[in-house]
């Protein structure tokens, strides 16, 4: 199962529709957003995706209750634990206890974001996936990632290439 991961878009529409664009032409079967939406306007180009979708709120994340609305009840508190394709993720926005979670051995899958820098790595058989910035405004750099859930390898995709 290929997944798409993306993560602090911080009210980027025009990157925003560039990662929907992506997940739709290279078929993905879900796609999960690590936190710092910005405004629930964001969903406005999220809605498009042809596939599931699940969330969390991010520190930036103020208006909690019309994202809660407009994504159909599939943004969540953190930390966020589900299965996809026979996989246990749990989806936590900040870095500090990552680590601990995929050290744990309880998961297959971290996914987290907050540092806007992309990281992939893994720990005993868990992965680490943190997409980078998906806003590209702190460093400049637009990025998602495409995670395949059955290898557990993922990729980190530039949007603006």
């Amino acid at each position: 199962m290929l997944i798409g991961v993306m993560s602090d878009s911080h009210d980027n529409m025009p990157q925003i529709q560039k990662a929907v664009d992506l997940f739709n032409a290279r078929n993905v079967e879900h796609v999960i957003h690590a936190g710092d939406f910005g405004a629930p306007f964001t969903f406005r180009i999220l809605k498009h995706l042809q596939c599931g979708f699940t969330g969390i709120y991010g520190n930036n994340d103020g208006e909690k209750l019309l994202l809660q609305k407009l994504s159909q009840g599939r943004v969540f508190k953190q930390p966020h634990v589900f299965e996809l394709d026979g996989k246990k993720i749990v989806v936590i926005h900040e870095h500090h206890i990552v680590d601990a979670l995929a050290a744990s051995g309880h998961y297959d899958v971290v996914v987290y974001g907050h540092t806007h820098e992309p990281d992939l790595r893994t720990i005993g058989k868990t992965l680490l996936v943190n997409p980078g910035e998906t806003g590209g405004w702190l460093y400049g750099k637009s990025t998602v990632a495409l995670v395949d859930l059955q290898a557990l390898s993922a990729e980190i995709v530039d949007l603006n290439s």
